[in-house]
């Protein structure tokens, strides 16, 4: 696979993971779910206040993650050599940010991101691994 299909893949699905937690709350409220099943005898506002904060920092995690993509599409639109480092940084990050999705918990939280969206958010970070292969095997461009 090309990098810039790779590339091209990963921003979709992180604009998929990015989505998925906006269209969540305006839906099915699945997050709200997983705060009361944590915390059964908080009250609604306080469910709320983490339904919100666990849903900000989904979409503001997905954004960060839209702006990588787009900065590694960009160079390597333009051939720019510092893409396989970036892209290699960028997958790094975002891999250990959603492993830390899938796995961290709190206080009453087995995992304090819901399965579902710590799951979703792991498919943009596979992306990457092919994207990162396909940096590294393709040639250096001349153009720096």
């Amino acid at each position: 696979m090309s990098p810039k299909k790779a590339l091209l893949a990963g921003l979709v699905l992180t604009v998929l993971a990015t989505a998925a937690p906006l269209v969540n709350l305006m839906t099915v409220d699945s997050i709200g779910d997983h705060v009361r099943s944590a915390y059964p005898d908080w009250s609604a506002a306080d469910v709320s206040k983490d339904r919100t904060a666990i849903t900000a920092y989904l979409v503001v995690v997905g954004v960060l993650g839209l702006v990588g993509w787009l900065t590694t599409l960009a160079g390597v639109s333009r051939g720019k050599r510092w893409t396989r480092w970036v892209g290699t940084t960028l997958f790094a990050v975002g891999a250990t940010v959603a492993l830390i999705d899938v796995s961290v918990g709190g206080e009453a939280y087995k995992t304090i991101v819901p399965p579902f969206h710590g799951t979703l958010g792991l498919l943009p970070a596979l992306a990457g691994l092919v994207a990162v292969v396909a940096l590294w095997r393709r040639p250096v461009s001349s153009r720096t």
